[in-house]
């Protein structure tokens, strides 16, 4: 029996030449609607954050160049430049507005509380992070509460805590709440970025015989080095701004802070202000917090994404 060969049925034919099937040439792809999208928005968010760094930054340097004005130049021509640079307005405002005793009274309180929120807060956030116990759950909405809880419905009632404590005008008294003012949201932020840290590098520890204090100060801490720049950064600004708690609790006027003495400088001559002494005043509270955040600005950054890229 013969049986006969049959090519395949999708076997295409050859062409004239011999040459294989012809190649039809595609068109090229069109860009799809999504990445026209994607740019489209790219340049939109691009251009607000510009708009939003110019609206930031015109105001400082503006500040930065009236505070070597005269009042008389800061009226007549506020947006030039100034003719000749008037370095006796810093020196007026560091001396006869007593600004070196309110930076040296804001350096004593907010350092010793960025010392003792960072302490108490990054403990207390370890231990909520990493060991389960009967009331984890409630001590740590607890904190977050404190987060929601407005300041200022507090202000009377603390005022009357610190009165009968005998803490009232006094710099330990201020200090101590504003570690109670910070310690919410640093235990909520640590709290965190513990729990992003990897548990085997503890296991480790306690395998060598570390004990909890050797395993948290030793090894989980400068693991958690970002984390605790960036919010000491945010407390530092909070703290170093604020106005209201020590114009309530700290009225003597050897133990005002930076934001008093600033509103001193400003009503000290009543209706004939000295402006080019405020505004050199206002500078002189400004740099810290950029210098600050110059300095940090990587780890910030780092704090703030670890927790979303580990």
């Amino acid at each position: 029996m013969k049986t006969t060969d049959t090519p395949p049925a999708d076997t295409p034919p050859a062409d004239a030449a011999g040459e294989g099937p012809p190649v039809s040439k595609e068109a090229p792809a069109p860009v799809p609607q999504e990445k026209a999208t994607g740019r489209t928005l790219n340049i939109f968010s691009h251009g607000f954050l510009v708009l939003w760094a110019f609206m930031v930054v015109l105001p400082l340097l503006w500040a930065v160049m009236t505070s070597f004005k005269t009042d008389k130049d800061i009226f007549g021509s506020p947006w030039s430049l100034p003719d000749t640079l008037h370095f006796d307005n810093w020196s007026r405002a560091w001396t006869s507005a007593n600004m070196s005793d309110y930076f040296l009274n804001t350096i004593i309180v907010v350092g010793c509380s960025l010392l003792g929120t960072m302490l108490l807060g990054s403990m207390a956030a370890y231990v909520l992070a990493r060991f389960e116990f009967p009331g984890n759950r409630f001590i740590y909405f607890l904190f977050i509460g404190g987060m929601s809880f407005p300041i200022i419905l507090a202000l009377v009632p603390l005022f009357y805590v610190m009165q009968n404590l005998s803490l009232l005008n006094t710099l330990p008294g201020l200090i101590l709440v504003y570690i109670a003012y910070s310690l919410p949201f640093t235990v909520f932020f640590m709290t965190s970025f513990f729990r992003t840290l990897p548990t085997s590098v503890a296991e480790a520890a306690f395998v060598d015989g570390a004990s909890h204090t050797r395993t948290f100060f030793q090894v989980m801490l400068p693991m958690a080095k970002p984390g605790l720049i960036s919010i000491t950064i945010f407390n530092f600004l909070g703290q170093w701004n604020q106005y209201m708690l020590p114009t309530v609790l700290n009225t003597e006027p050897d133990n005002k802070v930076l934001t008093q003495g600033l509103v001193q400088l400003a009503v000290s001559q009543g209706y004939k202000g000295d402006w080019s002494g405020l505004f050199a005043g206002l500078v002189m509270a400004m740099l810290p917090v950029l210098a600050a955040y110059i300095v940090f600005q990587r780890q910030v950054v780092q704090g703030l994404t670890a927790g979303a890229l580990k």
